[in-house]
């Protein structure tokens, strides 16, 4: 049995969010959840949210234990890009783009 939940559109860039996703990849819910409250990078509290998410799902829809969770699958991929525009010198523009992202977290019992 598996729960999934995910986060789409993150004002992130999936870069920064890889960072975080690869230190919890594989452990059990409590422990991934003390590492995201003590980790200071910018994508941490989303990562934290979307778990808890899936521990939800798991417990509500599917009836799982959560004691016995673990991560079994975590993953970001790249979200539609916001092009902007700056203003430069001499009438030219400086084109900016902001990346988004797309967090999706499976937790399944062992």
């Amino acid at each position: 049995m598996e729960a999934k939940a995910i986060a789409r559109h993150i004002r992130i860039a999936p870069r920064k969010m890889r960072l975080v996703v690869d230190l919890i990849r594989g452990k059990n819910v409590g422990e991934a959840l003390a590492i995201l409250k003590h980790t200071p990078k910018a994508g941490s509290p989303v990562i934290e949210k979307v778990l808890k998410s899936a521990v939800a799902n798991a417990e509500h829809n599917n009836s799982m234990d959560t004691e016995r969770l673990y991560i079994s699958k975590i993953f970001v991929d790249q979200g539609t890009t916001l092009k902007r525009f700056h203003p430069r010198s001499q009438g030219r523009a400086f084109q900016i783009l902001k990346h988004t992202s797309h967090v999706t977290v499976v937790v399944a019992e062992k």
